[in-house]
């Protein structure tokens, strides 16, 4: 009787335990997929905010103007040491030749400088180095692109050709927030863009 018992015990404490170690698993591999849903939903199916940003950026064609080209067999490509870091100081700028100017325009073969009827205009560093976003806010990136104005200072100059402003502008505040948090983790890279130059300024 007293092994009938404590076989029952022991047999019980056997289910109890196997009961909890599947209740367990279940509750975490719920909360667990609960989490990546909600991340996934937060950042538009990407697992980070960072991730999302990066995805932006390449798919917005950001690096075409803002990141600086090196000369391959097929043509410029871009150069991945100097990613995102605008218009390099010591690049001459574009002239318009004659047959340039009937076109409109001119651009550097790296396409991180322009002229045109709006004047001389670089593309800005947009690495966290101290020349570029590294003392920018959320806020003050939301508002340079959301407005288009220089640097997102309210009542600064607006943003000049060829940033596509007009597009860039109907991200949502998320999905700015993502480029700011991506842009945020690229390496800084120390390069002070050329001041834009209005049309009298540039014809010289």
């Amino acid at each position: 009787m007293m092994k009938n018992q404590t076989s029952i015990f022991i047999a019980v404490c056997i289910i109890c335990f196997l009961f909890y170690r599947c209740s367990n698993n279940a509750t975490t591999s719920t909360a667990t997929n609960d989490s990546l849903s909600t991340n996934g939903n937060m950042y538009n199916g990407y697992a980070s905010q960072v991730d999302w940003g990066k995805h932006l950026m390449a798919t917005g064609g950001c690096g075409d103007c803002h990141t600086p080209k090196k000369m391959a067999d097929h043509g410029p490509v871009d150069d991945s040491s100097l990613l995102f870091s605008g218009s390099p100081s010591q690049q001459p700028a574009p002239n318009l030749t004659p047959d340039q100017l009937k076109q409109g325009m001119a651009a550097t073969l790296g396409l991180t400088a322009w002229t045109g009827p709006w004047g001389r205009s670089y593309a800005a560093n947009l690495t966290p180095d101290s020349t570029g976003l590294g003392s920018w806010s959320e806020k003050q990136f939301i508002t340079c692109l959301s407005q288009g104005l220089f640097q997102g200072i309210e009542g600064s100059r607006p943003l000049m050709p060829p940033m596509p402003i007009d597009g860039v502008k109907n991200f949502t505040s998320n999905e700015m927030k993502a480029i700011f948090a991506f842009l945020k983790t690229v390496k800084p890279i120390h390069n002070i863009v050329p001041e834009y130059q209005p049309p009298a300024t540039a014809a010289k």
